[in-house]
């Protein structure tokens, strides 16, 4: 089985129940990566989902009929795939009337996906998100300073707050090494999936970890620094703006150690 599917509310979606999405943007989503059949964080991303509901919509879908629209996807398609699911409100959308009907399913697979080799370079923005701990559609931002920050010669951007602290890249998270703990940036940011499951497993793997405000000027102090997100723990970044950080393999991997010993489990 090689097909790839978008369902909505646990069917395959036809033309007409698609056709309106095109032209609507008020929707939150997560994504992650199934490897055999399973997702690692489930837990996580159904927390992720119902939050950002009662956020955006007043109301979230019980966990369970989220958890069988993902299974329908699923068996549809390879053991192994990348999975977007989306939630939006069918009657939501540029006005401020009516009562919001309950939220709706959409998820879509792809090919599975394991992230860039790294090291990177990311050139730096000075940008707030909307909305940042909710992972909502229609960032058009993230995609217009990637593309700016390849022109310039860097494979990604990071962006920068209006009190100069780092906060996370356009897709990505980061984490930082200081040579003994990992340092999560403190700053308004959507805290990612991945980077949950890592934080719980450094804390069983008894990893120190400390949470602090980052600028600039703080980088030359540094060990090491990574970007994640679902589709890697962690891809070394070797240059941010104009300083240059070691690659710490070692840190890397034990990113990736803290991941791997999360277990997969079926939706």
């Amino acid at each position: 089985m090689t097909s790839f599917v978008v369902h909505r509310n646990g069917r395959p979606a036809t033309v007409a129940e698609l056709a309106p999405l095109a032209f609507a943007g008020y929707a939150h989503f997560t994504a992650m990566q199934v490897r055999g059949g399973r997702v690692r964080g489930l837990d996580l991303h159904l927390e992720r989902l119902r939050v950002a509901s009662v956020r955006m919509f007043g109301r979230a879908l019980p966990d369970e009929r989220v958890r069988s629209c993902l299974r329908a996807a699923i068996g549809a398609g390879p053991a192994d795939l990348s999975l977007t699911a989306t939630l939006y409100s069918p009657t939501a959308g540029f006005t401020p009337d009516g009562v919001m009907a309950e939220p709706e399913v959409l998820v879509r697979t792809g090919p599975a996906v394991s992230g860039p080799p790294g090291p990177l370079t990311l050139t730096t923005v000075e940008y707030e998100r909307a909305l940042p701990a909710v992972k909502h559609v229609g960032e058009v931002a993230k995609t217009y300073f990637v593309r700016r920050a390849v022109e310039q010669g860097f494979d990604d951007a990071v962006f920068v707050d209006r009190r100069g602290r780092l906060s996370e890249a356009t897709i990505w998270n980061l984490a930082f090494w200081d040579g003994t703990s990992v340092v999560w940036p403190e700053a308004d940011m959507l805290g990612g999936t991945t980077m949950g499951i890592v934080r719980r497993r450094l804390d069983r793997l008894g990893v120190p970890q400390r949470t602090r405000e980052i600028t600039l000027a703080d980088l030359p102090g540094l060990a090491g620094a990574v970007v994640m997100n679902s589709w890697t723990p962690g891809v070394a970044v070797h240059r941010i703006g104009g300083v240059s950080l070691p690659e710490a393999p070692s840190f890397v991997e034990l990113l990736h150690r803290a991941h791997r010993d999360e277990p997969l489990t079926s939706p």
